[in-house]
């Protein structure tokens, strides 16, 4: 499968974006071999550094206003169940800008793929503070410093009602990969956090590579052990950074009870309705 496109390239040198498109080309790869069609893939972007990815991987693709990948990515779904669709999106862009679709796809169960950049600024506009910047974090938004303790996403999407809850690290694309390869393949709501590497405006390639670990759950199932494992890391100090698959169940999804619904009204009789008005 050709992937390749020969758009330039005007990610910053060292981007951790670099990692996660070589994770994503791969996963894909890889779903093409389980005999996924390539057409069969729709890439949502939103807006921020991380959505130049759909210019430089050749999937169909739609760009999204700022904060709106889900709401696109959910209709293309209900559209076309058939389609896998995924959305790249940042911290800024999906947990400042969009939290509220964020949340209520993973409630709804709609069975999409969100995988967020999280370089835990707003990069592209050069240097404000977002939902995961630590405490202190000082940006051209906070020049004394943020005084916002950050959110433990995952934790949100759990309580939220996400099926499939995961973090990834960019320097680890193998990883990454078969992380977003069972994301695309899980009947429901796919949520995949990527932590990357902004070299230019939050480096955190030390704190990330000495801390970073990946583990393995036996129990995918049980929400409290899943919780144990994502509060290993507040978001803010120095210590172990565990990524992998922290919680997978199945249960029914969004697009399954719209259409199960339509189904049950073919034999509704609208008229009724209207009378009582």
């Amino acid at each position: 499968m050709d992937l390749d496109l020969k758009t330039k390239n005007t990610w910053c040198p060292g981007c951790g974006n670099f990692g996660i498109l070589a994770a994503l080309k791969r996963a894909i790869a890889l779903l093409e071999k389980e005999g996924m069609e390539k057409e069969s893939f729709v890439l949502v972007a939103g807006i921020g550094c991380h959505a130049k990815i759909a210019d430089y991987v050749n999937l169909n693709s739609f760009y999204g206003l700022h904060g709106r990948t889900i709401p696109v990515a959910t209709g293309i779904k209900i559209a076309n169940p058939n389609l896998n669709v995924f959305c790249m999106s940042g911290d800024g862009d999906s947990y400042n800008e969009g939290m509220e679709h964020l949340i209520h796809a993973a409630k709804r169960n709609t069975n999409i793929t969100v995988v967020i950049h999280d370089n835990r600024n707003f990069a592209l506009t050069v240097k404000q503070f977002t939902a995961t910047s630590p405490k202190g974090f000082s940006s051209n938004s906070s020049p004394y410093g943020n005084i916002e303790k950050p959110i433990n996403p995952l934790e949100l999407m759990l309580s939220a009602g996400a099926t499939f809850v995961a973090r990834g690290y960019s320097v680890r694309i193998e990883h990454l990969a078969n992380i977003i390869k069972e994301g695309i393949k899980h009947k429901g709501f796919s949520f995949i956090e990527v932590l990357q590497n902004c070299v230019t405006w939050f480096d955190e390639t030390e704190k990330y590579n000495k801390g970073v670990y990946e583990f393995t759950n036996p129990l995918l199932s049980s929400k409290e052990e899943a919780l144990k494992e994502m509060r290993k890391w507040n978001y803010e100090d120095g210590g172990s950074i565990p990524i992998g698959v922290f919680y997978q169940i199945l249960s029914p999804c969004f697009e399954e009870e719209i259409l199960k619904g339509i189904e049950n009204k073919k034999s509704f009789d609208v008229s009724k309705v209207l009378a009582l008005k």
